[in-house]
């Protein structure tokens, strides 16, 4: 076992080198062609072009040491992946840059290393996906892997057993389950498990332990975390789902205080990134809204007669109301504001059908973000009928508030878009919500913009 743990760390390692040596066979290149497009390089003598190459260099090695690669992790999303190859890339330009100001390097190299930038910038990020690649193959061959053993009974180590095994690139095993888990085979129940701590050796331990049961369980769980500290595996306490309260910590002053949630877009430097963001877009997609308007106009007034543009009341940021504008896709009904559009609906007419799947339909949203009811990513908005209904059956349902609505948001672009005909369809968004608000980024917010893009080209069968 030891062994093993030693053996991940040390493929870890030779990963994260070939992933830098890469890194740099893509600067000694550029660097290579950079060069030619110097009209002075002609005249720089061997000292000077030694200069300017190890100053990029140097630059580089920097940018590397603050935001390395970090693929060859378990658990690491596209986000973090794009987030880190621009600011490694913008790290390397503007400190390149500087140096070679610093150092009165005369040649006027400034539009040629924004260049090469840009042109390293897409080739680091398609890079990292293409090694992000052939780690998964690696895993999947049965290479680099870490085993992990579930102790417990309660349904969240089921979803973690799904979380971890389901994607080959986190190259996790399970080697024991001590507990009946709903659907799992397991090699003993929680108590046989105790009893065999003091015989670890006819135990099933992993490289990590994943222990989930009441806090009450005091002994049980020290006793576990001391086991793993012996064997060298990591210890992890997972709170059960009726304990489970997402308790985040804050300071007051010096006072430490704990509540249960926080978001990014508390702090007023980030909210104004994103609303700066959300002005720019929504203006840059009124335009050609605006050219295309004639032509939807047209279609609509031919397939059903009443208003070219449809508006609901929707409840926003606070739980405040708003109107929530869209192109109207179905004939003029009395129950559009309590019922939500299923597959065959047929109050659609078939342009609105098509303008539903397409997502035509929600190109007057770019308004609502423009006065600033919505944001271009957040949580959808629910007809009013809706909220009042789910806010009893969810606990959770009002925290999705906390922001501004979206006309994309995480939950859409992770499998719930569209009709929620079962409670469980609702929970699941509203978690998806709820993730979206403690973690968002300005990169997340693009991963979510580049997954809504491409749904429009793909059929998918809750657009409806």
């Amino acid at each position: 076992m030891h062994r093993r743990i030693r053996n991940n760390n040390y493929t870890n390692r030779l990963i994260q080198l070939f992933i830098i040596a890469g890194d740099f066979l893509v600067l000694c290149v550029l660097l290579y062609f950079v060069v030619g497009t110097i009209p002075e390089s002609v005249r720089w003598d061997e000292e000077k072009g030694r200069t300017f190459w190890m100053v990029c260099i140097v630059a580089f090695i920097v940018a590397e040491y603050f935001f390395p690669s970090i693929i060859y992790r378990r658990v690491v999303g596209a986000n973090d992946i794009l987030r880190r190859s621009t600011m490694l890339v913008m790290t390397y330009t503007l400190l390149s840059y500087l140096l070679l100001r610093a150092i009165r390097f005369l040649s006027r190299l400034g539009w040629q290393l924004f260049a090469m930038g840009f042109v390293m910038l897409v080739t680091i990020i398609l890079l990292r996906f293409i090694e992000r690649w052939l780690v998964k193959k690696l895993r999947q061959s049965g290479y680099n892997t870490r085993y992990v053993t579930l102790v417990g009974t309660d349904k969240e180590l089921l979803h973690l057993y799904k979380k971890l095994i389901s994607n080959p690139t986190f190259g996790y095993r399970v080697r024991g389950i001590y507990g009946e888990i709903e659907g799992l085979s397991h090699d003993g129940s929680v108590m046989d498990f105790e009893t065999q701590l003091t015989r670890p050796d006819d135990l099933k331990l992993g490289d990590e332990v994943y222990l989930c049961v009441p806090r009450n369980e005091r002994k049980l769980i020290e006793q576990t975390a001391r086991l793993c500290d012996k064997r060298m595996a990591k210890f992890y306490y997972m709170p059960t789902a009726e304990e489970k309260l997402n308790l985040q910590p804050i300071l007051i002053d010096d006072i430490g205080i704990m509540t249960t949630y926080t978001s990014p877009l508390e702090e007023p430097l980030n909210r104004l990134l994103k609303r700066l963001s959300d002005i720019v877009l929504s203006i840059m997609c009124l335009i050609p809204t605006a050219l295309l308007l004639p032509f939807i106009v047209l279609a609509i007034k031919r397939q059903s007669p009443g208003p070219v543009f449809f508006r609901q009341l929707r409840t926003g940021i606070d739980g405040h109301d708003f109107y929530c504008y869209k192109f109207r896709s179905m004939h003029v009904n009395s129950d559009a504001d309590r019922l939500q559009a299923t597959k065959d609906d047929p109050r659609k007419f078939p342009f609105g059908d098509f303008m539903r799947k397409t997502n035509i339909d929600e190109l007057p949203q770019f308004w609502n973000v423009l006065v600033g009811n919505m944001s271009i990513v957040g949580p959808r908005p629910h007809m009013l009928a809706h909220t009042e209904q789910y806010e009893k059956l969810i606990d959770r349902y009002m925290v999705r508030h906390f922001v501004k609505p979206g006309i994309t948001g995480w939950a859409q672009v992770t499998g719930f878009r569209g009709e929620t005909r079962e409670l469980w369809q609702m929970e699941g968004r509203v978690e998806r919500d709820i993730w979206y608000i403690q973690h968002w980024s300005s990169w997340l917010d693009i991963r979510i913009i580049w997954m809504t893009i491409k749904a429009v080209f793909q059929r998918d069968a809750n657009a409806y």
